[in-house]
């Protein structure tokens, strides 16, 4: 009997070259166009970082200036994409996203053109029609009318006031669109190796992003952030922290925002998603009283995991404060697929462009293991 040494699912196979990021799972590190992922969530906004991954370098206070009013130019949405977002007020917000993602190619000049020049009107156009999708959806699912976005907000800040209907809390802005920029690319990932697979059959970049959303829709990459939250309120109080996860454990099922494919050390992620909940204090925005009871369920997990389960390095992911950060802004847990979405959007663009520009085919080989002497007997 031979053992198959093959990799499953591409695992460890290098397939592309890219000067985006690089996952160091090791020891985790998650570098972004040659800056540490903790720099750049400190001291640069999303548009900077959209700017580093197009253009190769942080935008100049010209180029900055130039490219958020490019964004902001471009937030409304056509009549059609409002209709299908009203069509599917009931639809999972991922799905609706979607659906409307779609449509984006109608706004465009040359939707079909695949150019350095095409490829960057179409990256402006679907990272600021993004978060105006999400929120349009959100209106929609409550039977509301959606509220036009402003032109004078940051992208972040906007988003806010088209989902909340008030003008957007300073803290809650700058905590969102710190999210943004740690999400924005992280390697290989299934919903960036679909955009770059689309991309390499010289096919636009509305359809490769477009693709790259059914992957992040799948649970296996698009994340649990939502059930963190029901597992804390399930929880409720520190003292039920350590049953309640011995009791999930022995009924062989997952601790919420433990654990991650790459890192086998704490998420670099998560660690500044941590410091953003933490700077969110003060403000009007969440329940302190989860906020310390997420500290003190992380350290009971950390704490079990590692007793339970030696040798697996469950540690803390991006997910566990996603769900603090998130909720914190006012938003549903149905909906931080999508926002997970409106941050990632940039970074699948970005691998867009790239793949234009490297214009190979990714075709790899599979191993037929099915019958070859079956006969029809007609």
């Amino acid at each position: 009997m031979t053992t198959n040494t093959k990799p499953r699912g591409l695992e460890g196979i290098v397939a592309a070259e890219t000067r985006l990021s690089h996952v160091d799972g090791q020891n985790g590190i998650l570098i972004v166009a040659g800056y540490s992922i903790e720099d750049l969530a400190a001291h640069a906004t999303f548009e900077e970082v959209a700017h580093l991954l197009w253009r190769g370098h942080l935008p100049n206070a010209s180029e900055l200036k130039d490219l958020s009013s490019q964004m902001a130019e471009q937030r409304e949405l056509l009549p059609v994409t409002l209709e299908i977002l009203r069509s599917a007020a009931k639809a999972p917000p991922i799905d609706a996203l979607r659906m409307a993602c779609a449509t984006l190619s109608l706004g465009l000049k040359d939707p079909n053109a695949v150019t350095h020049e095409a490829d960057f009107a179409a990256a402006i156009r679907l990272t600021a029609c993004f978060p105006t999708i999400v929120a349009a959806h959100a209106r929609f699912a409550k039977g509301e009318k959606p509220i036009a976005p402003r032109r004078d907000l940051s992208l972040a800040a906007n988003f806010l006031y088209m989902v909340l209907g008030r003008e957007p809390d300073a803290v809650a802005a700058k905590a969102l669109d710190s999210y943004w920029v740690t999400v924005m690319d992280h390697g290989m990932n299934a919903s960036t190796f679909t955009a770059r697979v689309i991309a390499s059959t010289r096919s636009d970049l509305v359809s490769s992003v477009t693709g790259a959303l059914g992957a992040l829709k799948g649970p296996l990459h698009g994340g649990a952030p939502g059930p963190v939250l029901d597992m804390l309120r399930d929880i409720k109080t520190s003292a039920n922290a350590e049953p309640w996860i011995r009791n999930e454990l022995a009924q062989g099922r997952r601790i919420m925002g433990f654990g991650h494919r790459v890192y086998k050390v704490r998420d670099p992620r998560a660690e500044v998603l941590s410091r953003v909940a933490e700077k969110m204090q003060g403000a009007k925005l969440e329940n302190r009283e989860l906020f310390e009871l997420a500290r003190q369920v992380e350290q009971t997990a950390l704490r079990v995991l590692n007793e339970l389960k030696p040798g697996r390095n469950l540690r803390t992911n991006v997910e566990f404060y996603t769900a603090l950060v998130l909720q914190a802004v006012g938003l549903e847990p149905t909906q931080f697929v999508a926002m997970f979405a409106c941050g990632r959007v940039a970074g699948w663009c970005a691998h867009v462009i790239e793949q234009h520009e490297q214009d190979h085919l990714i075709r790899p080989q599979s191993e037929y293991t099915g019958p070859i002497d079956l006969k029809t007997n007609r």
